[in-house]
């Protein structure tokens, strides 16, 4: 009995993209420009700021501060976070039940950072078949060139990818001077190291294997797909006709040669499956790993030009246009997602710019909940919490309301300046004589009231807490 080892899983097919141009790889080109521009320079904005580093965007942690550009984020705007989440996943949704995986395709920051490793590979290793010689000849001078050229590049983006995401934290030309001459702390050389790692692997070793194995939502979105959902797909009625696909040969040259004897326009030159980076053949249908980045139609597409044949072999269609229906894009569900997402974008945009430049809240003392003086006033104690939300100083003012011949005694705290961003506490004692007549009003309420005097302009906060009199126990 002869013992063989059962293979559990299929080892990896090593996929060698070919490149292609088109009008699909040009939007590849523009979003993946766009999406560096923006991640590698914004660090580098300034923004002036006189309590913090001049930065557009900064998430200071120790201060407990999120800065972007003009707007300051602090803890209790967390929600903001939350809304911003439930708006990108409404997004998600509403996109994909559009047009399928064109977040993937586009905008995925793994298919970006693959996208650019790839073009980095293409560049130093040659076009699809040097690459592939290369990794089957022996190690010789020339291969060790190549593939240490390449991964020096790699490993050169990936530092300075997870340097990047660091210098949201921190000042950015600082943290690089100091990362450099080895003084920067610890937290952010290993935030740096961590993501150099991970995106050298993902987007260098890993690439497709992140999209087909690692990442859930090729999982799930065939639920939100249906038959009017815009994909990336092989017109099979066109492309096999009734005898099935053929080369170009004697006989089936032209499109009416191959009419005429049933044979379709697929030529069988394998092209959309080189340039697809995750491997697969559009012409078997639609498949999980497929992220519609449509390089398959730009690469159908200079074929069909070449022959001077009609384009649109594969283009982006749904299931009901493939079968002579029509695509109905306007319906119940794309209606729902999208009074959704406008209500939610609403919601939070009319939160960010009805925000209060401060807040002030405040609690009563509670041991003792009153104190009894000699003149046979009664005294309760107050803890009062202040917060300036703004990156300038303001001046506020404190008093009470709704309770006749009450004293408020914060030893001269009762106008106060905030240093910006500053937030303070103080102490304020109410003090209420007793009525000689005992026929007044019992309190048992009073409000207190704090209104910006001087740097902004914004309404009092009024805050209606108890007075405890030794009355409340009878």
């Amino acid at each position: 009995m002869s013992e063989e080892t059962a293979q559990l899983y299929q080892k990896r097919i090593q996929i060698y993209p070919r490149s292609v141009k088109g009008r699909f790889r040009n939007l590849k080109t523009a979003a993946l420009v766009l999406a560096y521009v923006i991640y590698y320079l914004l660090p580098w904005l300034r923004w002036d700021r006189p309590n913090a580093p001049d930065q557009a965007v900064l998430y200071d942690l120790p201060g407990r501060h999120f800065y972007i550009f003009g707007l300051t984020i602090q803890v209790q705007d967390i929600f903001w976070l939350a809304g911003a989440l439930i708006i990108f996943a409404i997004l998600l949704f509403f996109v994909t039940g559009l047009a399928g995986r064109v977040w993937c395709g586009y905008f995925c920051f793994q298919t970006l950072w693959t996208d650019l490793f790839m073009m980095v590979e293409h560049w130093v290793q040659g076009e699809r078949p040097a690459r592939m010689r290369l990794d089957k000849g022996p190690w010789n001078r020339e291969k060790f060139a190549k593939k240490g050229g390449t991964y020096a590049l790699w490993l050169l983006i990936a530092f300075w990818t997870g340097l990047t995401f660091t210098m949201y934290w921190t000042d950015a030309p600082t943290l690089v001077v100091d990362t450099l001459l080895g003084r920067a702390p610890y937290p952010a050389y290993f935030t740096t190291f961590l993501l150099t790692a991970t995106t050298f692997v993902m987007a260098g070793l890993a690439r497709e294997q992140v999209c087909t194995y690692m990442c859930p939502y090729a999982r799930f979105q065939s639920a939100m797909f249906d038959h009017d959902t815009l994909i990336v797909s092989y017109n099979q009625r066109r492309g096999d006709g009734e005898k099935g696909r053929a080369k170009l040969g004697k006989g089936l040259k032209t499109r009416e040669e191959r009419q005429a004897q049933g044979v379709g326009d697929c030529i069988e030159c394998g092209y959309c499956v080189q340039v697809c980076p995750v491997g697969i053949d559009i012409r078997k249908g639609l498949q999980y790993q497929c992220i519609s980045c449509a390089l398959c139609i730009d690469a159908c597409d200079t074929i069909m030009d070449n022959l001077q044949w009609p384009r649109g072999l594969i283009r982006y269609t749904s299931e009901n246009a493939l079968s002579g229906k029509k695509t109905n894009l306007i319906k119940a569900k794309t209606i729902g997602y999208g009074v959704i997402l406008v209500a939610a974008i609403a919601m939070l945009t009319w939160s960010i710019l009805t925000r209060s430049p401060y807040t002030a809240t405040v609690e009563q003392v509670r041991q003792p909940l009153y104190s009894q003086l000699t003149d046979g006033s009664t005294r309760n104690t107050y803890e009062i919490k202040l917060n300036n939300k703004l990156t300038a100083p303001m001046t506020v003012g404190i008093g009470i309301e709704g309770a006749t011949g009450a004293i408020l005694d914060m030893d001269g705290m009762e106008r106060i300046a905030l240093e910006p961003q500053e937030r303070i506490k103080l102490l304020a004692r109410v003090q209420i004589a007793p009525d000689p007549t005992g026929k007044g009003e019992h309190i048992d309420k009073i409000t207190f009231v704090i209104k910006p005097l001087e740097g902004v302009t914004a309404e009092p906060i009024r805050r209606r807490v108890p007075f405890s009199t030794p009355d409340d126990g009878r």
